[in-house]
């Protein structure tokens, strides 16, 4: 390479090569230990002094490259350098590129490097970041929503993109499934376009789907997918635009023309010259003209008569009009017309149906049984119909123009209505409808009519004073039935004494409080009537219930209310009763005249009756069916100390009934709140001393009355059916502390007479031990022999149902009821309780000694275990151990403890 330039030399065949390598011709050359700086011609040009010479373009190109040079000295050889340098010239600032590369080719270090004007390209690339800056600001700026999601997951959301979904920043997007964003209806549509997007700038059609935003929301978009990339990798460019109010302005338009096309009323729209340019669906209904052959019509040929718009809006914008149908039937129509720009819209509502209809009514009216009249808003009497006529017995010629308030009118008390407080002046002056007002009327005839009168407002726009209409029927002969009803409603059908209904209102507390002393309720419940109505018919039942109404009536004082409660039930209440004595005295008076003998068919009978009595002071809070109530407790106390008895009731019988049913309603929720709890004795086995059984028996720990003793508790449960409930709770609580605490035991509960008669007991016991993991051959249900009794075939078939489940059974109490031995002997089961009342007299009395002998003789001979009950002295079990008693149970061998404890 010759025309190297300067004071420098160098191997020419290497700054060729470098030329070519990096595609330049203007190579420069120093050398680092003496500074000397050589160059190739065109590099004065390439600098940007042409023509200069070779000292000013050494100073030039010095100063240009002077980095590279202080870079170079400290470098090892053949590292690259590259710089780049701003050129200010007179046309403008150029860019010049130097790359150059330390060599140690020769004899002394050197930097070889070339000169490229890069001005045209680094122009370009900053027209690239001009433009990427300008599609940043345009992206940003875009009212339309613009993410790239890459990989599903989103890498870039402009401003709108937030605002779509509103989220506070891009933070919150940025790193999200783009499906977090997307309804789930939405996402199989949109992952199917993307699939279809397999090349770079690929993009998809419009399509619709709706977004998910932070809020809970959702927003119709219309978006479009281009298959871009993202740092090298594939990515998807969306751009989404709020299509919201398009769709609700789109849905306001279809309703629109829904409506239009769906309004009952013809809607027709023409030219100012009356030439149709719209004829909607009901227009082709109303006229029976087709919208095809209407439009560009003439509207007064398609109507029938002749219709000028502009007249219409002259007279009011709204007319009544008569028009006919393509066929020439007549129509009665209400025309209504609006002005548009280029013409007329015309509302054309066919009345012809409500025309006829209202001369149909006004016949109606006149035809109907019921009184009508129009009275006016000045109070005048616009119309009478035939039927207001007859009721009130009038003309109506010579009653419409007179004042509605001429009538005298009373309510149903008798007492005049003042003009003001007239239902129609009500309703006139107010607007308010008055319905089944009973007033009386007075007739020209000088009698009278009972009316049933309703009042509405005909004024439909609210304004005062509005005309009414008033209608009415004569209920004059359904008020006699009434007064007859209601003593029939009041009084008993039998007797003719007041029934309970009025016996509990003339013991209410208002009924009470004007009277002087105290108030004795008497109940009266007759002794054997059952006796009497089944054995002689209740046609001689009721002729005693008869007499008995009339001697009561006649026995008591004046002033007092006797009355039949129903069946054999009496009452008397007594006022101003001085106390007990005056009571008894009344209430000895009273049985002394049922006593009497009372003869029917023939028959003498003799009637006695169990009284029970309150008594109640004027202040007494009680109503008169807690009264009757209290003296109802009073009679069955009563009957229980025996017939023909008197009982007062007293504070201690309440609080005994109230604790009762206090006990009841609480015993049915006493499993759910773990009241209820199992106390277990210890049953030995005699032979061995060894303790082989335990009995289950349930405890109630009352919140209020602390620990209720079964007598009471289990008495009440199985009077009020809820043994079955008691006895489910006590099997599957023991079935399942025994399993848990002690399965080596055997496990003895009580069954009632109730339980026993349950459908359901075998499949209720066959739950419990298989939810508590017990064996049925470890449970003995304990049944007492007057249970076995009460239907001894369906309690051998309820055993043999339990036996071959496998459950043990014993007989409990034996020897205390009145069963057949034989009967006893056939049933299925397993083991014989000999009852305490026995067991007490062992060692006592010779008696018990020979019948315990003899149960467990004869319990011995059909296979059975014997238990003795009731062991509380140790002689008593050394007795039962010489008879040859298996077990036995009682507080000596020990008392009843939670299993825990025992």
């Amino acid at each position: 390479m010759s025309g190297l330039i300067g004071d420098a030399e160098f191997d020419h065949e290497l700054l060729a090569g470098l030329a070519l390598s990096i595609g330049a011709s203007v190579v420069w050359w120093l050398d680092l230990d003496e500074d000397r700086l050589g160059w190739m011609p065109g590099l004065d040009v390439v600098i940007g002094v042409p023509g200069a010479d070779s000292g000013t373009v050494r100073a030039a190109l010095a100063d240009l490259v002077a980095p590279l040079t202080v870079a170079a000295r400290s470098a090892p050889a053949w590292q690259d350098f590259e710089l780049e340098q701003p050129l200010e010239t007179p046309a403008g600032t150029r860019r010049l590129q130097f790359r150059a590369r330390v060599s140690t080719r020769g004899s002394a270090p050197a930097l070889v490097g070339v000169v490229a004007d890069v001005t045209r390209r680094h122009t370009q690339q900053q027209q690239l970041t001009d433009l990427a800056d300008r599609y940043r600001l345009l992206v940003d700026l875009s009212p339309d929503a613009i993410v790239v999601h890459e990989s599903g997951r989103i890498v870039y959301a402009n401003p709108a993109a937030v605002r779509f979904v509103r989220a506070l920043s891009d933070g919150e997007i940025l790193g999200r499934l783009i499906t977090d964003f997307v309804h789930p209806a939405s996402q199989q549509e949109m992952l199917r376009r993307i699939a279809k997007l397999s090349e770079p700038g690929a993009t998809s059609d419009p399509a619709e789907a709706v977004l998910v935003r932070f809020d809970g929301g959702t927003t119709d978009i219309e978006s479009v997918s281009v298959r871009t990339t993202w740092e090298g990798r594939p990515a998807f460019q969306v751009i989404m635009r709020d299509v919201t109010e398009q769709k609700a302005a789109a849905a306001a338009l279809r309703y629109q023309a829904a409506l239009a096309a769906h309004v009952s009323d013809a809607l027709i729209a023409t030219t100012a010259s009356g030439v149709v340019t719209s004829w909607n669906p009901s227009a082709e209904n109303v006229y029976g003209h087709l919208a095809a052959d209407a439009i560009g019509r003439p509207i007064a040929l398609l109507v029938g008569a002749a219709l000028d718009p502009s007249a219409i809006l002259d007279a009011g914008g709204v007319v009544q009009a008569e028009h006919r149908r393509s066929g020439g039937e007549t129509l009665a129509v209400r025309v209504s017309v609006a002005r548009m720009d280029d013409g007329y819209v015309l509302i054309c509502a066919d009345e012809t149906a409500r025309r006829r209809a209202e001369h149909r009514f006004t016949a109606v009216v006149d035809a109907i049984e019921e009184g009508v009249l129009v009275v006016g808003a000045t109070g005048l009497v616009e119309s009478v119909n035939p039927a207001a006529e007859r009721i009130l017995g009038v003309n109506a010629r010579e009653a419409i123009g007179e004042f509605a308030s001429s009538t005298e009118l009373h309510d149903e008390a008798g007492r005049p209505i003042p003009l003001d407080l007239f239902p129609s002046a009500i309703t006139r002056a107010t607007g308010r409808p008055q319905h089944g007002r009973i007033v009386r009327a007075p007739r020209p005839d000088g009698g009278h009519v009972w009316l049933s009168l309703s009042v509405r407002a005909l004024s439909q726009d609210g304004t005062l004073p509005t005309a009414t209409v008033l209608s009415f029927t004569d209920i004059t002969e359904r008020r006699m039935i009434d007064t007859r009803l209601e003593h029939e409603a009041t009084h008993d059908a039998l007797t003719g004494l007041s029934n309970r209904t009025v016996t509990i209102n003339r013991l209410s507390p208002p009924a009470r409080s004007h009277r002087s002393g105290l108030t004795a309720v008497l109940f009266i419940d007759l002794d054997k009537f059952k006796v009497i109505n089944d054995s002689l018919g209740h046609s001689a039942g009721d002729e005693v219930l008869r007499i008995v109404g009339s001697r009561l009536s006649l026995s008591a004082r004046r002033g007092d209310v006797v009355g039949r409660l129903g069946g054999d039930e009496f009452t008397v209440i007594a006022y101003g009763v001085t106390g007990q004595d005056e009571a008894t005295s009344l209430a000895d008076h009273i049985r002394a005249e049922m006593n009497r003998p009372i003869t029917v068919d023939g028959r003498q009978l003799h009637v006695d009756a169990s009284v029970g009595i309150v008594l109640a002071e004027p202040g007494d809070p009680r109503d008169g069916a807690d009264l009757l109530r209290d003296a109802d407790l009073a009679m069955y106390q009563a009957k229980t100390r025996g017939r023909g008895r008197i009982a007062f009731f007293d504070v201690e019988l309440r609080d005994r009934i109230q604790r009762r049913l206090q006990l009841e309603q609480d015993l049915r929720m006493a499993p759910l709140n773990d009241e209820l709890w199992l106390a277990y004795q210890p049953i030995v086995d005699l032979r061995t001393d060894r303790r082989t059984a335990v009995e289950g028996l349930l405890r109630w720990t009352h919140p209020r009355y602390g620990l209720i003793f079964p007598g009471e508790f289990i008495t009440l449960a199985e009077e009020s059916d809820l043994i079955n409930i008691v006895g489910a709770h006590m099997l599957h609580t023991a079935a399942r502390e025994i399993a848990e605490q002690a399965p080596d035991l055997q496990l003895t509960v009580n069954l009632s007479a109730r339980e026993l008669d349950d459908p359901w007991l075998v499949s209720a016991i066959r739950n419990a031990t298989y939810k508590a993991g017990l064996t049925p051959g470890s449970l003995c249900l304990e049944i007492t022999e007057s249970a076995l009794m009460r239907d001894p075939a369906l309690a051998a078939r309820t055993l043999s149902s339990l036996r071959d489940l496998g459950v043990r059974l014993a007989i409990d109490d034996f020897g205390t009821g009145h069963s057949s031995l034989a009967q006893l002997l056939t049933l299925p089961l397993d083991t014989l309780k000999i009852d305490r009342s026995f067991t007490a007299g062992l060692g006592r009395s010779d008696e018990a000694t020979a019948i315990v002998t003899s149960i467990i003789a004869m319990a011995h001979a059909v296979d059975l275990t014997v238990i003795a009950e009731g062991v509380e002295q140790p002689e008593q079990l050394e007795i039962l151990r010489a008879l040859g008693c298996d077990q036995a149970q009682g507080y000596h061998l020990g008392r009843p403890a939670p299993l825990a404890e025992l």
